[in-house]
């Protein structure tokens, strides 16, 4: 019977695991990932961290595990597919069936990106469609590519392909942006990158690897033809939930409905990170979501 089950090791999970073993609680955190860190490992550069300007997103994570580490946290590597409230406690269950004992769980398993649903898309995954410039720019230095969104993360990563890139298209459904003004102020300032708004990818094509998209635009109904080699998704994020549902109360999208406390609607049961309600998603807020679930887990326990 553990103290604490933490399901997540992204900042969120990380800050938590450090908490709880600061206040000597029996915890375990489970990762259905190779590895620790969420979703800043696949980020080239996080500039907004207090006092880590300019900070590779892989190394950040790799100083959070490397803490919890130090106080040695014990990890263990499993999917969750399920958890219940079992009145005086809490149970976990994993994809290979084992089910874990515990007086409370910390569901701190963020957002994965959303997918397009265009024709071509699932089939052609890996082979020139990718959620990840900063995992697969490499791979087309000199090409044509297409970036799909308007939020921070899809003009970043149109800036960041654009350096090795011969041409990014940056293709948003209106003509404005949501991402922050200095992103807006590069974009603008950087050559080989066109927008196209008011433009959908209709379609994906290619025997075996990415050769073309359709676009449409949707105020004139008007297709139009890009030959392209790569097709780089940034249109959100979906809350890793699925395993909570009916078991916890939730919004509409599906992010766990809690306040900064992560108190959730079932006893026992607390949320941190990126798959909670909030207004901001960043790094800061997902280590101090961890530090606060940590204090009401302690009186909780208590």
């Amino acid at each position: 019977m553990y103290d604490l089950v933490i399901i997540g090791s992204g900042p969120a999970g990380l800050s938590a695991a450090v908490y709880a073993k600061r206040a000597m609680l029996d915890v375990v955190v489970l990762e259905k990932e190779a590895f620790s860190g969420g979703q800043i490992v696949n980020t080239e550069q996080v500039d907004n961290y207090l006092g880590l300007p300019g900070t590779n997103g892989y190394d950040l994570a790799m100083k959070f595990k490397e803490h919890a580490d130090a106080l040695e946290v014990p990890f263990k590597e499993g999917d969750v597919t399920a958890i219940a409230d079992q009145g005086d406690y809490r149970t976990v269950e994993l994809e290979d069936g084992e089910i874990l004992e515990t007086k409370t769980i910390l569901i701190a398993t963020g957002a994965k990106h959303k997918h397009l649903g265009a024709d071509g898309e699932e089939e052609l995954m890996g082979a020139g469609v990718s959620y990840c410039a900063t995992c697969d720019g490499a791979f087309f230095r000199n090409k044509d590519v297409v970036v799909v969104g308007g939020g921070d993360v899809a003009l970043g990563d149109a800036l960041y392909l654009a350096k090795g890139c011969r041409k990014v298209y940056l293709v948003h459904r209106r003509d404005g942006f949501r991402a922050a003004k200095v992103l807006q102020e590069k974009v603008e300032q950087t050559g080989n990158i066109e927008f196209l708004p008011f433009y959908e990818v209709a379609g994906i094509h290619g025997e075996g690897m990415v050769s073309s998209v359709t676009l449409l635009q949707n105020q004139t109904k008007e297709e139009k033809e890009l030959e392209v080699s790569g097709i780089f998704v940034a249109v959100g994020m979906e809350p890793e939930t699925g395993f909570a549902k009916g078991v916890v109360d939730m919004d509409q999208a599906g992010y766990i409905v809690a306040d900064e406390t992560g108190v959730t609607s079932t006893k026992g049961i607390f949320v941190a990170g990126d798959v909670r309600t909030k207004a901001l998603r960043q790094v800061a807020t997902a280590v101090s979501d961890g530090a606060n679930a940590i204090t009401s887990i302690e009186k909780f326990l208590e």
